[in-house]
């Protein structure tokens, strides 16, 4: 894992950079750290990727499809869609507790949580391993609408992290020019 200097950090301490290239050992690591304050989980849910319904579908000693209608809603992100827990929402609100979490604030599958929940937390490095997460997993650079969508995204302050801007993603800058005046479509 790569160390710099900060520009924002005063006392000039080295700062772990994370990018989209971080290996998933990396991320884990550092995903880790988690006060189990239950924030995250009260107000969101993490999203699965590869591997994870069928691990939580072992541990919970179900059918993958089953725990998929019980358990999981899809979300869609730069035209890519993702199963999550199921929130459960107060009326009118947008966000909710993940399904999974019980009175205490643990998680009831905690050995089998998606990798979004093990990488993403409210610690120093939360926001960039969701940004990590985002990047890896919903942003697909060989689909003209993820780029398209993720472009948008950018133009209106979303963040990203070093080495995902749309020029690293899209080395031709003429390709790139023609995805996001659609020029391609696929």
């Amino acid at each position: 894992m790569e160390k710099s200097e900060s520009k924002n950090n005063p006392e000039n301490k080295s700062e772990i950079i994370i990018n989209r290239k971080t290996p998933l050992s990396e991320v884990l690591k550092l995903g880790q750290v988690c006060s189990k304050c239950g924030h995250c989980c009260r107000h969101g849910s993490g999203c699965l990727a590869r591997g994870d319904l069928k691990k939580i579908a072992e541990f919970l000693k179900m059918d993958e499809k089953e725990v998929e209608q019980r358990y999981l809603e899809a979300v869609e992100k730069f035209n890519t869609i993702l199963f999550r827990p199921k929130l459960i929402r107060e009326e009118g609100k947008p966000y909710g507790k993940c399904v999974f979490m019980k009175p205490d604030n643990s998680c009831s599958i905690q050995e089998a949580k998606p990798l979004q929940c093990k990488v993403g937390n409210c610690t120093e490095h939360g926001e960039r391993l969701n940004l990590w997460f985002m990047l890896n997993y919903h942003l697909n650079e060989n689909d003209p609408e993820s780029v398209r969508q993720f472009a948008v995204y950018l133009k209106c302050g979303g963040k990203t992290l070093l080495g995902a801007e749309l020029n690293d993603l899209i080395k031709d800058q003429e390709k790139l020019r023609k995805i996001i005046t659609y020029k391609i479509f696929r």
